[in-house]
């Protein structure tokens, strides 16, 4: 059965109802001790419009498409209207920013309107990012503009298509209003039209929601939280104690690991792995100034503010969740007791588990069945030569189902739309190309796997469509002049993000030479 009214949807709110609160109730700026989470209602806006809906996640929260175009729903998601049951908080939590302990950090830009029970009795939380000042939002205004919320609603969306564990995007909706943001920290602020993403998750809590209670020394209030967390978001692990304790740290291992081995898997490159921003579930979370890998490059990071420093560059990921998992480790030992169990699953259960998938995934990438103990060195040398020139990731990918490698003097030519710059093809990385393939080939034929399985399973693992820097810039560019056609083309050619389709061949083009230094394109910052 379908809502037609935003007053039907069912709210069950057990953060608020089972979590103590903040007991001042003034919207300010300042340490919130003893509390979970502050009650605060969205700032309200002037003139808001609905430009997008995700009809999937609409789908989760059994809404029907009817409301879309409706007033009321352009006024509840950009948070002028509470709908019926809706409670409006923003939660509290710390975090290591770029290594270093911040302190309290919390929902400086997001506003939780509270869980929605589906028929299915999923609970999914509806939060309102750009929606104006909470008590965690230091010296910002908590509000977003239209080219981060362009840019937070399409790739949540295509993440989820992609396969990858992701927040979801509900709506995009403007506020008729502007905010004034620098977008280089160069002193040059502008105004730019502000926008409000909703976006759905069973959970938004964070690694940062237990260090805070921990830096603390709240263990009392870190032990609430912990086992409210396994009741709700972990129940099948059963009842709170020591030994759940220990599953539910392995099992958000295993989930950090899978995550990031498809971050690795499509070219995604997260940009801030701040512990605050590492979902307990393992879920992509908080798209600021993320990139998606056009040239193959390890050492690629898309924010301006880790250019020198390159601590969350694209090869560091999986580092950097490993110390993220070790920074949560280190907040629930008051809870374990002991360090040596938590370190025995971080090793096992993140680390070596995620070098198996991360193996898996290489096969997977070039059509194996199954992972044997050479493959790894083929896969080392393959990333070599990736990194050896400026090769499009995913155009590469794709093409190599191209190149028959059933013949014994296979073509290689479908390779060459892989590269940015043909003078870099010289004859020595031709070479060890060619040496490469050779090798390739000699694995395919020895396992006897067919072309037609081979190409098969590469084009279920590597995707045609990616959201590409730039293709989301035109996307901005047009929304910013009132034309956001764009915005649901992208969503509809990232709904099938596997599947070729001759009339979607631009969607697929690499890199244009335009794009290559472009603000928005190359480089972001954390500005939004």
């Amino acid at each position: 059965m379908k809502i037609n009214a935003l007053d039907e949807l069912n709210f069950n709110n057990r953060f608020v109802r089972e979590l103590p609160a903040d007991l001042e109730i003034k919207n300010e700026c300042r340490q919130v001790l003893k509390a979970c989470y502050s009650s605060v209602l969205p700032t309200p806006v002037r003139q808001p419009k609905t430009v997008a809906v995700a009809k999937e996640v609409a789908d989760l929260l059994d809404l029907d498409e009817s409301i879309f175009e409706s007033e009321d729903f352009a006024q509840v998601f950009a948070g002028n209207r509470l709908a019926k049951g809706m409670e409006a908080y923003a939660t509290c939590y710390g975090g290591h920013q770029f290594g270093e302990w911040a302190g309290q950090l919390g929902d400086g830009r997001a506003i939780n309107l509270g869980e929605v029970v589906n028929h299915k009795k999923q609970y999914w939380t509806l939060q309102l990012k750009g929606a104006g000042k909470t008590p965690y939002s230091r010296r910002s205004d908590g509000l977003a503009v239209l080219r981060s919320s362009v840019r937070e609603f399409i790739c949540s969306e295509a993440m989820h298509h992609l396969g990858v564990p992701t927040t979801r995007a509900l709506s995009l909706v403007l506020t008729g209003e502007h905010v004034l943001r620098d977008m280089f920290y160069d002193g040059n602020p502008q105004h730019e039209q502000g926008a409000i993403v909703c976006r759905v998750a069973p959970s938004f809590t964070r690694f940062g929601h237990f260090q805070i209670f921990a830096a603390r020394n709240d263990f009392d209030l870190l032990k609430q939280f912990v086992d409210f967390t396994i009741r709700t978001d972990f129940p099948e692990l059963g009842e709170p104690s020591t030994a759940v304790y220990l599953d539910w740290f392995t099992e958000v291992c295993k989930r950090t690991a899978e995550m990031i081995v498809h971050w690795q898997r499509v070219g995604f490159v997260h940009g801030v792995m701040n512990t605050d921003n590492m979902s307990i579930l393992g879920l992509t979370i908080d798209y600021g100034p993320y990139g998606w890998l056009e040239n193959f490059d390890l050492n690629w990071t898309p924010n301006t503010t880790d250019a020198q420093m390159g601590r969350y560059r694209f090869g560091r990921q999986p580092r950097i969740a490993g110390w993220n998992l070790a920074q949560l480790a280190n907040a629930i030992i008051p809870l374990i007791k002991q360090i040596k169990p938590l370190q025995v699953i971080l090793d096992e259960h993140y680390t070596q588990n995620f070098q198996n998938l991360w193996s898996t995934m290489m096969a997977d990438k070039l059509g194996f069945t199954e992972v044997q103990d050479e493959d790894d060195a083929l896969f080392s040398d393959l990333i070599e030569l990736l990194q050896a020139v400026e090769t499009d990731m995913t155009i590469f990918f794709r093409q190599l189902t191209k190149v028959d490698m059933s013949q014994p003097n296979f073509d290689i030519s479908p390779l060459e739309n892989a590269y940015y710059s043909t003078e870099q093809v010289d004859e020595i990385y031709k070479k060890s190309r060619f040496e490469w393939l050779k090798r390739y080939q000699q694995r395919l034929q020895a396992s006897q796997i067919s072309e037609i399985d081979r190409c098969q399973r590469m084009n279920a693992t590597n995707p045609i469509y990616v959201p590409r820097n730039y293709l989301l810039q035109l996307a901005i560019d047009a929304a910013e002049q009132g034309d956001f056609s764009e915005i649901h083309n992208l969503l509809a050619v990232f709904r099938s993000p596997y599947d070729e389709r001759m009339d979607l061949q631009k969607y697929a083009a690499k890199r244009p030479d335009w794009a290559k230094e472009r603000a928005g394109c190359s480089m972001l910052s954390c500005s939004s």
